[in-house]
């Protein structure tokens, strides 16, 4: 798929002050000269492919309303198994043949991808359609629409963009994978019986049809007598169905009557092929990288209506928590203290209960935050608490991913002090725990070194033996990548030190962050930086922490002080829709390829070694520093498609 070429020649829409235009409703962008109708369009009558402009873009392009069109190509993708790739198709209309708002209608209807040998990724399983709907007027929130068929409004001289998912299962067959998606053009008012049905009359037959399983589903070990009977009585019910009001258009005294001739349609569609090569390689199941993400459990509490302890809580929690691992992240809750300190906390039940055994035992989790304290008030003193859960954990298998995230930040000695204090107790129960601190300074009131970086330099040395992960803030390295060596130069990890890293308010633009509105490649190279600098691990504050609201459906709205976006990674599925499930952002997905594109490195480095592996990113000019790394799509492709060839069987 070539995104690099010019855009073909259109006719730019007026806009409004420029040129003393304004932009009119009907306009023609170009690409429909041939295009000779008199009166009133009808979509059933004309290609779509002269009723609308349509183009894929990678999932790195920020698709705005304005963007422009350009040809349309096949889309040719190449995912390991256990991947989840990703593109763009982007919709803007030539024409209107809608009502009086919409420029007009269009039909998707996605296929399932067949290989040669007649294995399937199947629709709505494997492969999800999700429409971009700016926040802030930038690309950025993906709302899911109905598969396998769904409707999408145009809007006059407005490009729609819509995000194609491919989720690879692990055991999936490798080989050459074909689809189609098919766009048509339909009149306004077309849409399907079931569409058109009121909630009332949804509920009635979703009753009438549950009842008739319910008869049929109990019959094994059953009399045939029994069996018989109630097979009869199903026919009878699902007949009754059949033959009421909401499918009369269906029926005649001929038999059914034809809504639309499926050839018509085919043959007005317009067809964006997609290929797709699976290759043997399968992306671990654990991450190689612990990506740990924060969610701020206040703001779940105050915009659902959940109070903490209350069944409902915990099903709030475990919606959000299950819904993340899907992006490899390994999701923490957290809650805030006075003076950063933070209370941080993967599973919200005890150390000896099922669920959190659950929770800490799922292969996706790369790393889980023990609570210092208890996360529900209780009797126990808080010394006890601690004691209990950590002599119940240090007996699992999966105490290697714990860690305790005690302060966020520290400033001064009075708070670093309470980091050692704290990690004092937890080793004197367990010697082997893990502490994490992010920092991005020393203690200001007593510098550990003459200049500021040497005082940050020299954390560990102050902290240690009480801190294990060392969590730096990217930005205080700049754009000095050679600074890395200071750091690492200062840590043992033959005593198990770590050095991880993060990235919050800073750094800005140009830097890697993810940020509303930065490039997309900006936000997919905050991975290509970890890999490159050597960080064992990353952290991220928060994934949920908008302004408090107390209603599910209520405007988004980013914290005053905070870059947009920052702390901010997905959001609440009722402000888009009646769904519960969250919606998740353009730069969350990016994460995830960000994520993914480090277990490519990886495998990579395991056959070339590190060293070569930082070569190719260079060599393909992907990532040279933070403020050098590809604002263009197809160095992605060409590394990856490198170390396809040079690791496949």
């Amino acid at each position: 798929m070539d995104n690099s070429g010019n855009s073909q020649d259109v006719v730019v829409p007026p806009v409004e002050g420029v040129a003393g235009g304004g932009t009119a409703y009907g306009w023609n962008d170009g690409g429909t000269l041939g295009l000779n109708v008199k009166g009133p369009v009808d979509p059933t009558e004309i290609p779509t492919r002269d009723l609308v402009h349509v183009w894929c873009m990678p999932n790195t392009a920020n698709i705005g309303p304005q963007d422009m069109a350009r040809h349309l190509e096949p889309i040719n993708l190449l995912a390991a198994r256990n991947e989840r790739e990703s593109v763009q198709i982007a919709i803007r209309p030539k024409v209107s043949w809608g009502g009086a708002s919409a420029a007009g209608t269009v039909q998707i209807q996605c296929n399932d991808l067949c290989s040669t040998s007649g294995d399937r990724l199947i629709v709505g399983q494997s492969l999800r359609l999700r429409r971009v709907v700016p926040i802030l007027g930038v690309p950025d929130a993906l709302v899911p629409v109905e598969l396998p068929v769904s409707q999408i409004n145009l809007f006059p001289g407005e490009t729609t963009a819509l995000w194609i998912s491919i989720d690879v299962p692990s055991s999936q067959p490798p080989g050459q994978y074909e689809g189609e998606i098919l766009i048509t053009a339909i009149k306004a008012d077309a849409e399907s019986p079931f569409q058109s049905f009121s909630k009332v009359e949804k509920h009635q037959l979703y009753r009438d049809l549950k009842g008739c399983l319910d008869v049929v589903e109990p019959i094994d070990g059953k009399p045939l007598d029994e069996v018989v009977e109630r097979v009869k009585s199903a026919t009878a019910s699902l007949r009754r169905i059949l033959l009421s009001p909401s499918f009369s258009e269906f029926i005649s005294d001929n038999g059914p009557v034809d809504i639309m001739d499926e050839d018509a349609i085919s043959n007005l569609s317009l067809r964006v092929k997609l290929n797709l090569t699976v290759w043997e390689f399968v992306l671990p199941e654990t991450p190689s990288l612990p990506a740990v993400f924060g969610i701020s459990d206040t703001v779940i509490e105050d915009r659902f209506g959940v109070q903490q302890g209350t069944a409902e809580w915990y099903e709030a929690l475990d919606e959000h928590f299950k819904w993340l691992l899907q992006y490899r992240i390994s999701p923490y809750f957290c809650k805030w203290a006075d003076g950063m300190r933070v209370l941080t906390y993967t599973s919200p039940w005890p150390a000896d209960h099922p669920k959190s055994d659950e929770y800490f035992s799922d292969p996706r989790l790369a790393a889980y935050a023990v609570p210092y304290k208890q996360v529900i008030s209780g009797n126990d003193a808080a010394k006890d608490y601690l004691q209990k859960q950590v002599e119940i954990l240090r007996t699992k298998t999966h105490w290697r991913k714990a860690y305790f995230y005690l302060w966020d930040e520290p400033l001064n000695l009075e708070q670093y002090d309470s980091v050692r204090n704290m990690a004092s107790e937890i080793h004197a129960y367990a010697p082997d725990a893990r502490i994490l601190t992010t920092y991005y300074c020393g203690p200001n009131d007593a510098p550990l070194a003459p200049t500021p970086f040497e005082a940050f330099v020299k954390v560990p040395s102050f902290l240690r033996p009480h801190n294990q992960i060392y969590c730096t803030s990217e930005w205080v390295l700049g754009n000095r990548e050679d600074l890395v060596k200071d750091i690492i130069a200062e840590l043992q990890p033959e005593n198990g030190e770590e050095w991880w890293t993060y990235v919050c308010m800073g750094p800005s633009d140009p830097h890697p962050n993810w940020h509303l509105g930065m490039r997309g490649t900006q936000h997919r190279a905050v991975m290509w930086r970890v890999w490159k600098e050597g960080g064992t691990g990353f952290l991220y504050w928060g994934a949920n922490c908008y302004e408090k609201a107390t209603v599910a459906s209520a405007e988004i709205k980013f914290r005053h002080g905070l870059p947009p976006g920052d702390g901010v990674l997905y959001y609440p599925g009722e402000v888009f829709s009646t769904s519960h499930q969250p919606v998740a952002s353009l730069r969350l997905e990016r994460i995830l390829n960000g994520l993914q594109d480090i277990e490519y490195l990886r495998l990579y480095a395991s056959r070339y070694g590190r060293d070569e592996s930082i070569a190719l990113l260079e060599r393909t000019g992907v990532y040279f520093g933070p403020e050098r790394y590809t604002f263009e799509h197809m160095p992605i492709d060409a590394m990856r498609g490198q170390i396809f060839n040079a690791c496949r069987s």
